[in-house]
């Protein structure tokens, strides 16, 4: 006869919801609230846009399990007055598909290989140069899990120099997020907000670039101060007690594992660096911002104007700076084809790399329409003006600065609610943008809050796997990185509500 087992059964950790079961629960929450929040109705311009102080009751609509299971469907294909997410998810994928080719080329690895091989023996220039780096890949394509393959590269280099894996995981991790803090054309940050908005990406552009250059700057003094202070005294590295550990655990490699780039390689690189010009290009609006920067309209109608020339490249060309999401999408679907004969890549190849890097982003592109359902539901159940209405009556009396400030943290914690950048901006944008207007700060404004706070933290959640991916790899425990970080934390706080504050009262 087995004697009983005894042994206390092991407690069950708690495990975070993915943003797929988070966004659905408040679809359910917001609608049981249509049952309970009066339903109001704003009166609106031609152009749709809410006037302000025009607010009035009307017959509840409050939605129930249909309507619930119909909001993602709905916040994809568009309904009423929500706009539907297959424009931007569309984008998502195609951007996916685009990053699968480049990857398959290996252009962006050995890439930052090469660099590290260059400044061998002044490995501490390597932190400015490869932080700059990783951030304009966070600003414009919002780069994070892309990082997890530069780690096992990066940690030994920099410990063999003297820094601790430390220096290695910041030069990555948070180069690429307060790129993200400050996108400037990041297309699941600020694409998807402007898109909420019904502004350009380019709308903001400048302030936002300004931004990147802050934040950058005081992560580099604050990555460089502490390498440069362990290097003068290994002792100071918050990692010591396990510094032996770490120098058998990680080898430098030897320079016969290094690989040169070739010459394809380094004409996808520059390649993959004009689609982002052009799209840079492309948004932002040269005409709104001097009236005498028609120079990419006259040039599209001079072009389109030439006997069949202009039949054959299309008349329907639009102007650089006029682009929305339909253009940059055409874009990136291009330039994924041309970077395939460039390299001169295998049509079978071509296509499962570009397969695969859309299934790679599936799980966004859904997102972003699952998000939107929560809109649809607060629409169909007319609360969503209601809402906006408490909104305009508790700004009373604040200032362009308090609002924006309050909007920037009032998008910390949620961003932890919610650590899809996309899910989280479709799911609320359509909601703060509009209070914005009646507190009088620009929606270009409210996007750059609602990124800085989730760039901001996405450097310390614990549910993101690219943090606890990279502190894996470094065995570094989750507690000794925030104690590393904290101090810049609060920098980059300080910095962007200062920043914000000023931004929203010019």
């Amino acid at each position: 006869m087995e004697a009983p087992n005894t042994q206390p059964k092991p407690r069950r950790r708690f495990k975070m919801p993915s943003a797929f079961t988070i966004l659905f629960f408040i679809i359910i929450v917001v609608a049981i609230l249509t049952w309970l929040i009066p339903a109001g109705q704003y009166s609106t311009d031609k152009a749709g846009n809410i006037i302000a102080h025009t607010y009035r009751t009307v017959k509840a609509n409050p939605q129930g399990i249909w309507d619930v299971m119909m909001a993602p469907v709905n916040g994809m294909v568009g309904e009423g007055k929500t706009e539907g997410a297959i424009p931007v998810s569309l984008f998502i994928l195609v951007i996916g598909g685009f990053l699968g080719v480049v990857n398959k080329t290996k252009a962006l690895d050995d890439g930052i290989g090469t660099v590290v091989r260059k400044y061998k023996g002044k490995e501490k220039l390597l932190i400015p140069i490869l932080m700059c780096l990783f951030a304009l890949g966070g600003s414009t394509y919002g780069m994070a899990e892309e990082t997890i393959a530069f780690y096992p590269l990066l940690i030994p280099v920099m410990i063999g120099v003297g820094f601790d894996s430390l220096v290695a995981i910041s030069i990555a991790l948070v180069g690429t997020q307060v790129g993200c803090l400050a996108s400037t054309v990041n297309p699941f940050a600020t694409g998807v907000a402007s898109q909420t908005l019904h502004i350009s990406m380019g709308d903001g552009l400048m302030p936002r670039f300004i931004l990147l250059i802050l934040v950058v700057g005081v992560s580099i003094w604050y990555t460089y101060h502490y390498a440069s202070k362990i290097e003068k005294d290994p002792t100071k590295s918050l990692l010591y007690d396990q510094r032996d550990e770490d120098r058998k655990r990680f080898t430098i490699p030897s320079g016969e594992e290094n690989i040169q780039m070739t010459g394809r390689q380094k004409a996808v690189l520059w390649l993959f660096g004009l689609t982002f010009v052009l799209m840079i290009a492309g948004l932002v609006p040269w005409d709104t911002i001097n009236s005498k920067w028609t120079i990419f309209n006259n040039f599209t109608k001079w072009l389109t104007g030439i006997p069949f020339l202009g039949n054959l490249v299309g008349h329907d060309i639009v102007p650089l700076g006029s682009w929305y999401f339909s253009e940059i999408t055409m874009l990136f679907l291009f330039m994924s084809i041309v970077i395939m004969f460039v390299y001169h890549m295998k049509e079978t190849d071509f296509i499962d790399a570009f397969m695969g890097g859309m299934a790679d982003f599936l799980s966004v592109a859904i997102i972003v329409a699952v998000a939107r359902g929560i809109q649809v539901v607060m629409n169909d159940g007319l609360i969503t003006d209601t809402v906006l209405h408490w909104g305009e009556m508790g700004l009373k009396g604040l200032s362009q600065s308090v609002f924006i400030i309050l909007t920037y943290i009032f998008y910390i914690p949620m961003s932890f609610l919610i650590p899809s950048t996309s899910g989280l901006a479709a799911a609320t944008m359509g909601i703060i943008g509009p209070m914005g207007k009646f507190a009088g700060v620009a929606g270009s404004t409210v996007v750059t809050a609602y990124q800085a706070a989730s760039g901001w933290v996405n450097l310390i959640t614990p549910t993101s796997g690219v943090v606890m991916g990279a502190l894996a790899i470094a065995h570094v425990n989750i507690s000794t990185w925030w104690k590393w970080i904290a101090k810049l934390m609060v920098l980059l706080f300080i910095v962007t509500c200062v920043f914000l504050g000023i931004l929203a009262i010019l």
